[in-house]
């Protein structure tokens, strides 16, 4: 077992709480999607990433070539993501061919290194100038992703060979980077910043510190028919009083942000980022937790923009939210980021892969219409790929996934908080907890002291803000943090029942492309109606009765039998002749029925939609 964290603050920094010391997810939902994880999309991932060209460049940059550069810019961070999962994947368990694969490509990284610390495959292969187009060429934010992976190789395998590149590519940027400079796609930030806190090099962290004061500044130069707001250049981040811009890049600075905020007890710049998460969980998150929705430029849209036939979410995005949620946590204590961070988790992140986990999203739309063009990116129709040509999903997936038992539980001075639910071990300094559980599907939870020292300490359990009718030990349990304080002795259990069961949700009345609609959630999971349980009737024209009476189904052929459906009274619209002509009538003009039924409506979970064929799907669906 892994000894160590993902995030890992150090001694002196300004959190609240910090992560376990050591954590193994065994089993349960989210070890099946780690055991698939390990052993097909990671060995994919490698597979696809050497067909991409991204290997290749790093061997002619080894050889010192120049000439053509395959793929993307930047291309060597999919090689870096892919390397950083491969590492905390090893880290948990034994397995000669990852540990084959690893040395391998970190070896390669090395040798492509420059001997002055720079390293950028594409600059390096045509010869540009390096830093002279930093606004597009993504230098640092590859970099960034180096570093990260540099530091899993460190924590999770103790092997130093990405440590030292790492270390002599930031020691080259603290050198000579251009005074001022910014990358225009953030994450640098926060390598930088964990980078710091393995090695304990200041002048990491100083740098990270001053990109993001930077930031906001409009330094970048404009392109194309965007304004700075894309590149999070509008407006100092201390000022800000919302995320804009492209949401991969205003997590990842976030996040990165919030690891300054921590390490240099910037209080005023924490605040800032806890307004700013406010807002955007208030006016900008899907149901899902999915962020963005403006396609052009993979934007967040205005306040209450969120319509979801063209949502764009990408997967990205939501890996970046859990990044920045889970270093608020570590921040504040304060239990709306564990929310945030399971919704995002399993509604968010989950779609983007496949059940068989060989196919991914890279964006997630919440509605897909009958007769969408399967060759419009907008309309998901076209079900998911077994790759792309932006390839940064996938990879970022697999490194999130192999590092999951990070997130689970952080500890304090008073003891032990559990922030999400899985099946496994978790060690916080001399208490080494046990928890059995069949979450999300069941709301039972068995948290077993395997381990403890003999005086009080406090065992805190997250409720989650849905779970109305949880209960701890057979009494009540709001939302929040549930604390129970003694001194406890080995073999010591602790029940918790967070009360599984579907609910209807409504969106506020902002939200407009919701009105007089209602989602299905049971748990801790968003639901969609999907054609394939639908045959005879288009999920188009299905609505909810006034009184669904929403319950759990059985087991549904072509998803994993323990994936709980919700079936649904509804009714189903009709169409008459004159619909076919133009599509608006004098509101409140005498019509017949518009509806018909009852018609059985089965819900599933939105993660698990198009592993069975593709087709309009839809999370909202009207009441009538």
């Amino acid at each position: 077992m892994s000894d160590d964290s993902v995030v890992r603050p150090r001694p002196e920094a300004a959190v609240t709480l910090r992560p376990a010391s050591g954590a193994r997810i065994a089993g349960g939902f989210w070890g099946d999607r780690q055991r698939v994880n390990r052993e097909v999309t990671i060995p994919l991932g490698g597979e696809r990433i050497r067909e991409s060209g991204a290997i290749a460049n790093l061997e002619a940059a080894a050889r010192g070539a120049g000439g053509e550069h395959r793929g993307k810019v930047f291309a060597d961070s999919d090689v870096y993501k892919w390397l950083e999962a491969v590492a905390w994947e090893r880290g948990r368990a034994d397995d000669d061919e990852l540990a084959r694969s690893y040395h391998e490509a970190a070896g390669l990284v090395a040798a492509a290194q420059r001997p002055d610390g720079y390293l950028h495959t594409h600059t390096q292969l045509t010869g540009r100038e390096p830093y002279s187009d930093l606004a597009s060429s993504h230098e640092l934010y590859c970099a960034g992703h180096l570093m990260q992976a540099a530091v899993a190789g460190s924590r999770a395998l103790g092997d130093d060979t990405l440590l030292r590149v790492a270390g002599k590519l930031a020691d080259h940027l603290v050198k000579d980077l251009p005074a001022g400079a910014l990358d225009g796609h953030p994450q640098i930030e926060t390598a930088l910043a964990e980078l710091y806190r393995e090695t304990g090099v200041r002048p990491y962290l100083d740098l990270a510190a001053r990109m993001v004061t930077d930031r906001g500044r409009r330094r970048l130069p404009l392109k194309g028919h965007h304004g700075p707001g894309i590149r999070q250049d509008r407006v100092p981040l201390r000022e800000a009083a919302t995320v804009e811009g492209h949401a991969v890049r205003a997590v990842y600075l976030a996040a990165g942000a919030a690891d300054v905020a921590a390490e240099t007890a910037d209080g005023d710049l924490l605040a800032a980022l806890a307004r700013q998460w406010r807002d955007m969980v208030a006016t900008r998150t899907y149901l899902t937790g999915g962020l963005g929705s403006v396609w052009y430029g993979e934007q967040f849209g205005g306040p209450h923009e969120l319509a979801p036939e063209t949502a764009y979410c990408e997967t990205c995005a939501a890996v970046g939210s859990v990044q920045w949620s889970w270093r608020m946590l570590l921040a504040t204590g304060e239990p709306a980021f564990a929310d945030l961070m399971e919704r995002t988790l399993f509604n968010a992140v989950l779609p983007g892969i496949s059940l068989g986990g060989d196919r991914f999203f890279y964006v997630n739309a919440l509605r897909v219409r009958a007769g969408a063009d399967p060759d419009d990116r907008r309309a998901a129709a076209r079900g998911r790929q077994d790759w792309y040509g932006t390839a940064c999903c996938p990879p970022n997936v697999m490194r999130l996934l192999s590092s999951l038992g990070h997130y689970l539980a952080t500890g304090d001075a008073e003891g032990v908080q559990v922030h999400l639910y899985a099946s496994g071990t978790i060690r916080v300094g001399d208490v080494l907890l046990e928890v059995e559980t069949g979450y999300p599907w069941d709301g039972r939870v068995e948290v077993v002291v395997r381990q403890t020292p003999d005086h009080p300490w406090t065992l805190a359990l997250r409720i989650p803000s849905w779970a109305e009718g949880a209960g701890v030990e057979g009494q009540p349990a709001d939302p929040g943090y549930h604390r129970l304080r003694r001194t406890w002795r080995p073999g010591d259990r602790v029940t918790l029942d967070l009360a599984v069961r579907p609910r209807l949700t409504a969106a506020v009345p902002r939200l407009d492309v919701a009105r007089g609609q209602v989602a299905v959630e049971r748990g801790p999971l968003v639901y969609c109606l999907e054609q394939a349980d639908h045959p005879g009737v288009i999920v188009d024209d299905l609505c909810l009765a006034t009184n669904p009476d929403p319950r759990d189904g059985t087991p549904l052929s072509g998803l994993p039998a323990e994936v709980v459906p919700v079936l649904a009274r509804g009714r189903a619209h009709v169409h008459r002749a004159d619909d076919a002509g133009f599509p608006y009538r004098t509101a409140g003009a005498p019509r017949e029925p518009e509806h018909e039924g009852p018609v059985g409506l089965t819900f599933v979970p939105y993660y698990t939609w198009a592993n069975r064929g593709t087709g309009p799907m839809t999370i909202w669906a009207p009441m009538h």
